[in-house]
């Protein structure tokens, strides 16, 4: 099952009512057991979708009807990053283990598949010019990056799994940002991708937490909800930040005109 997403104007957010917002921007019901679902969005061709194979195995859907090819991966490529327990990806008859939040790249024209009682797997595919070997992302292998204070309640480590460097590919930016305990606050100061849609999917929230997302332009900023293993997308024209009730991390996708990670706008807060 895969949804579509239409672009929207920024316009279009600032009189929003609550479930317009919802409905445009927030995609959830991604991760059903023994299912593959997706959502499509036009903003930068983007695809995210859960994969939860119970005690089979799931292919990569071609969702042929929207994507127009006969494989998922034909002229796309792909990042996962499991969010359950152990398993493993099945890259052209090649496996991959991934423990909780290890990720994996995987280049254009491959076959893909997922096994693991209890695992889920988060994945993005992005449109691809070229096509680039796949790559394990072990997550306790890749060098955290520090950013914020406990002071400011925004303290968190980054860790960049595809980003423009190391691991080659044409379009597609993944890693996650792990919230540290008694810090609430991601991606703040906000900033902007004037030229990269940004989806975040959130995780490892406790069932009775929840993170308000930010979005919006600048001058006119609104909310959103969100529990776990929810996702959303964030168009180009939008500020992307959130904070939390509780302990959570998120995997931050981006893809666009580029794949340069240092190619944003900080917002200053007297333009919130």
């Amino acid at each position: 099952m895969i949804q579509v997403r239409y672009s929207t104007a920024p316009s279009s957010a600032e009189t929003a009512t609550t479930a317009d917002l919802r409905e445009n921007f927030l995609v959830g019901d991604l991760f059903v057991s023994g299912e593959v679902r997706g959502t499509y969005t036009h903003d930068d061709r983007m695809v995210i979708g859960g994969a939860v194979p119970g005690t089979g195995q799931v292919g990569l859907p071609a969702w042929s009807d929207v994507l127009g090819t006969d494989a998922h991966l034909e002229r796309r490529e792909l990042g996962v990053v499991n969010v359950g327990a152990a398993g493993h990806v099945v890259v052209d008859d090649e496996k991959f283990e991934l423990d909780h939040l290890d990720g994996l790249f995987v280049g254009r024209g491959s076959e893909v598949s997922f096994v693991g009682a209890d695992a889920a797997f988060y994945f993005v595919s992005a449109p691809a010019h070229a096509t680039y070997p796949t790559r394990a992302l072990v997550h306790s292998e890749v060098e955290p990056v520090a950013l914020g204070s406990a002071e400011a309640a925004n303290e968190r480590n980054l860790f960049r799994y595809v980003w423009g460097q190391e691991v080659e590919s044409s379009v597609l930016q993944f890693g996650v940002t792990v919230v540290s305990g008694g810090s609430v606050w991601n991606t703040f100061p906000p900033h902007l991708h004037g030229r990269r849609t940004e989806i975040y999917c959130y995780v490892d929230l406790d069932e009775q937490d929840r993170v308000f997302h930010f979005m919006g332009e600048p001058g006119a900023t609104r909310h959103l909800v969100l529990r776990n293993r929810e996702a959303v997308i964030s168009p180009p024209w939008s500020i992307h930040s959130g904070a939390g009730t509780g302990s959570y991390a998120f995997i931050w996708a981006m893809a666009g005109e580029n794949n340069a990670y240092t190619d944003l706008s900080p917002v200053p807060l007297e333009d919130l």
